[in-house]
């Protein structure tokens, strides 16, 4: 084995380094303001409860494809896909020709914690699809689903596919027992009903604690001696601290649609056994028909592949596809370049499989039946 040898002037331009780096990190903290995300121009569409459905502004003189509904997690907020103007997938998608609609869900409180998986896939994600339906004057949409807002659009589809023009997945649990889900592993250990009972919504902080104690190390102690050691770079301390705001603003979750779906989906896998019940309806894969993208982390330790892998072999779609990208569960939006291949996979897929413009962008009319 080699010796590591180093000299005094080694150690002391090492320790001056550092110095010099966290001086500057402890500077950036106390010059943060504290303040909401940069967001693409948005307008508010629909509220409902403490649901608001957002239109962003096109960036083309008529969009191209048909709109494009993001359906986020009801676990932290949504502008993790448009944290700033260098680091947003929303704007990307904006300038790549597409109009593009987001729900974001809120903050439950009290009054909110007998709302059900029903509430807001069956009615709220409904209204929200219905409101494009009548903007546009257009049959059917496009859904992108994250994390467990893909899971969202796949039980929609199951309910109301013939309003699904295009379906595609990111991050997206579909078994929810593969044996590397550490989540899983331990969320089929809880009494999820008396944990409803007891507290009635289940907190963000807990929810956190959850999702640190996979990866204590790196979200703990890791990620901040990066932040030290990235100091000087301007962008990437911006994106640090934007980051952190995000991870830490988590909502609460509706008690009785957090038993539901911690029932239903992890603790009896209910998507792949067709027993998990939106509206007091199973949800079957296998009816969904329309064209599906699935794209996965392969770094992914909240959902790793193998879970996400699972749609292809129990949805009845004879148009799948299926695509691995590097990184982790929010890398592939906030890196750079792994975002750059996520949105060319997005519009290369989406431009194959759509017809002429049809829509009339801006338009109102009735609902459409």
């Amino acid at each position: 084995m080699p010796r590591v040898t180093f000299s005094l002037d080694d150690l002391q331009r090492e320790m001056s380094t550092f110095s010099r780096k966290n001086a500057q990190a402890k500077q950036r903290l106390v010059d943060w303001q504290d303040e909401e995300p940069q967001h693409a121009q948005r307008e508010v569409v629909l509220i409902r409860g403490k649901a608001r459905l957002f239109h962003y502004l096109p960036r083309t003189p008529v969009p191209r494809q048909t709109p494009l509904l993001i359906v986020y997690s009801l676990v932290n907020r949504p502008y993790m896909v448009d944290l700033a103007p260098e680091s947003s997938l929303i704007e990307a998608l904006l300038d790549e020709g597409l109009e593009v609609y987001l729900i974001d869900w809120g903050y439950p409180d009290r009054e909110d914690r007998r709302r059900t998986l029903g509430d807001y896939i069956a009615r709220d994600l409904d209204a929200c699809v219905e409101t494009i339906r009548t903007r546009h004057q257009i049959e059917q949409v496009n859904l992108l689903g994250i994390c467990q807002g893909g899971t969202f659009c796949l039980c929609y589809c199951a309910l109301q596919g013939a309003k699904v023009k295009n379906l595609i997945l990111t991050v997206t649990p579909v078994d929810f027992q593969t044996p590397g889900d550490l989540l899983s592993h331990l969320l089929r250990g809880i009494d999820v009903a008396a944990l409803v009972a007891a507290y009635g919504n289940i907190s963000g902080d807990f929810l956190n604690a959850i999702f640190i104690a996979q990866k204590p190390l790196k979200f703990t102690h890791q990620k901040y001696v990066d932040f030290v050691e990235h100091a000087d770079d301007d962008a990437a301390s911006g994106l640090f601290l934007a980051m952190e705001k995000w991870i830490f603003d988590s909502p609460s979750l509706a008690g009785e649609a957090f038993r539901e779906f911690a029932q239903g989906c992890y603790q009896t896998n209910g998507l792949v056994n067709g027993t998990l019940q939106v509206a007091t309806q199973n949800i079957r894969l296998q009816t969904l028909k329309m064209p599906v993208l699935n794209l996965f982390a392969r770094d992914d330790h909240l959902v790793p592949p193998a879970a996400a892998r699972a749609l292809g072999g129990l949805i009845g779609s004879t148009d799948y596809t299926e695509v691995e990208l590097a990184g982790g569960h929010i890398g592939i939006y906030v890196n750079a370049k792994t975002r750059a291949q996520l949105v060319a996979t997005v519009m290369g897929w989406l431009v194959a499989r759509e017809g002429p413009v049809t829509q009339k962008t801006g338009a109102r009319s009735k609902r459409l039946p």
